[in-house]
């Protein structure tokens, strides 16, 4: 069997069905453990995403009319049988991301909150009922489901993130269309078979891969009512902003700089563990891991430093095959070169090189994406490294003289995803919860994200708009209110017309 037969060809998923590209353009599916090419997506044409589109405005009827108590019993479906099929999506999230298999496994975990949540949303659209307000009208409010919506979802998480923008659409009576990241489209077409098989109508879930041409025509539609975006906040931004230019509901997640402030009164031992996992899980390619820490005071900085050097050392980087991995390769080369660019420019800026991950011994007999954990030192908050989110196991260490001047640090940074602090003083972790400008708060939790029934999103040019990952308020995100005023006259009453402005005086 040649090289060229073992690629797979990769589909669209539309109207029920797999769909081939027609573009003829296409992306190459890497494992990032070994750097080869597993599979090859088609790139849809703005033409494909429109009839995309229509498959799914086509579906919506139907499926806005279904009642909230059928459409949960397909939402549970899907969710027993993503924990059946667990251990084979598992391995694709793995072969395609690069991640650990325990890894894997607590991001399926989490994305499962978001399904949960979902099978409760006939409970959380409920509308409002209020009797005789005025003139013997009963009034009462609803929400319906918007219509088309779209998720555009990132490749660090092929699972979670997904889950976690759609589920509660889907729950709600919309029609979606998910735009995994073509880096990662494999999960997404497995997903895809597993709705199908809970009974979700065809058309209600579409996967159409592509780049910005697919991105630009479910922001530019007209029949494509909301767009859910988690991604870096450059391309946050560019999501927002031109959504919201074509009178969409957009919600645009975008990345983090989170720090982690120890205090001079905390257990170092234990707060180094706490980073070190918190930091470089998943190669650091999470929105929400830790960036950076801001030991407090001269001495604690120096012995914390000290901890993380000789911890540091003793990670393991390797394939996902291998069970004693800690954390495996990043997602492509390009992001390897893009990373190492970083450590080069903050050590001309002046930063002090403690750990240097840059040629893993892995890297000397795999062709795979992998780096070693860096850790850098008196980082400043001028420096390069200290101002761009490095999607990478680079880490800094940003000294501070007290924990007035540690919030300032974290304060001054334009992005306000995630921070904690780690202190056994109540009145520090009070001051700090108080006056911290970040959307997401942890005191001594490392990765403060929320469960999957409380709000994620993050503060300042983390976030675009108001929407969320997670919690509630998507219930109210993905549909819109309708207030009714309704009054029931009795035949032959004597009526009159009224010329002033409609109140409640107390009369008939």
């Amino acid at each position: 069997m040649t090289v060229e037969q073992k690629i797979r060809e990769l589909h669209h998923f539309i109207n029920g069905a797999l769909v081939p590209g027609t573009s003829g353009r296409y992306s190459h599916v890497y494992n990032p453990c070994t750097g080869e090419v597993i599979a090859r997506v088609p790139l849809a044409t703005r033409e494909e995403v429109r009839q995309a589109i229509e498959s799914a405005k086509n579906a919506f009827p139907k499926w806005k009319s279904l009642s909230g108590g059928k459409r949960s019993e397909i939402v549970q479906r899907f969710r027993q049988l993503v924990k059946e099929n667990q251990d084979e999506l598992i391995e694709i999230i793995c072969e395609e991301s690069g991640k650990t298999r325990g890894d894997a496994r607590g991001e399926i975990q989490r994305g499962l909150e978001s399904v949960d949540l979902a099978i409760n949303a006939p409970h959380m659209i409920k509308g409002e009922y209020s009797v005789n307000v005025g003139g013997e009208i009963n009034m009462f409010s609803r929400k319906d489901p918007l219509g088309v919506v779209a998720a555009i979802s990132p490749f660090n998480f092929p699972v979670m993130v997904p889950l976690a923008q759609t589920s509660m659409a889907v729950a709600t009576g919309n029609a979606v269309i998910l735009k995994p990241s073509e880096k990662v489209p494999i999960s997404a077409l497995y997903i895809s078979k597993l709705w199908k098989e809970a009974g979700l109508p065809d058309g209600v879930w579409t996967v159409i891969n592509g780049d910005k041409e697919a991105v630009d025509e479910l922001l530019e539609n007209e029949e494509v009512k909301a767009v859910h975006f988690v991604g870096s906040t450059r391309v946050a931004e560019y999501v927002y902003q031109t959504g919201t230019k074509f009178n969409k509901r957009v919600a645009a997640l975008g990345g983090g700089k989170n720090f982690m402030i120890v205090m001079p009164d905390t257990d170092l031992d234990q707060a180094a563990n706490a980073f070190i996992g918190a930091a470089y899980g998943a190669a650091s390619q999470r929105c929400m891991a830790l960036s950076g820490v801001i030991p407090v005071g001269k001495e604690t900085g120096d012995k914390l430093v000290a901890i993380l050097k000789d911890k540091i050392g003793k990670l393991k980087v390797g394939p996902y095959t291998d069970d004693e991995t800690d954390f495996g390769p990043v997602i492509s080369k390009e992001s390897k070169e893009a990373i190492l660019g970083y450590i080069e420019r903050a050590l001309d800026e002046g930063a002090k090189l403690v750990t240097d991950g840059r040629n893993p011994e892995i890297a000397k007999t795999s062709n795979g994406f992998y780096l070693g954990p860096t850790l850098l030192d008196e980082v400043k908050t001028d420096m390069e490294i200290f101002k761009e989110e490095v999607f990478g196991p680079v880490r800094i260490v940003v000294r501070a003289d007290s924990l007035q001047e540690a919030i300032g640090i974290i304060n001054s940074h334009e992005l306000g995803n995630g921070v904690t602090i780690f202190t056994n003083n109540g009145a520090a972790a009070r001051k700090f919860q108080d006056e911290i400008e970040v959307g997401m708060v942890g005191v001594n939790v490392p990765i403060p994200i929320p469960v999957g029934y409380h709000n994620f999103a993050g503060w300042k040019r983390s976030n675009f708009g108001t929407g969320v990952m997670f919690g509630p308020e998507q219930a109210n995100f993905f549909t819109k209110r309708k207030t009714i005023s309704e009054k029931w006259l009795a035949i032959g009453d004597e009526t009159e017309a009224a010329f002033a402005f409609p109140s409640d005086g107390g009369s008939k």
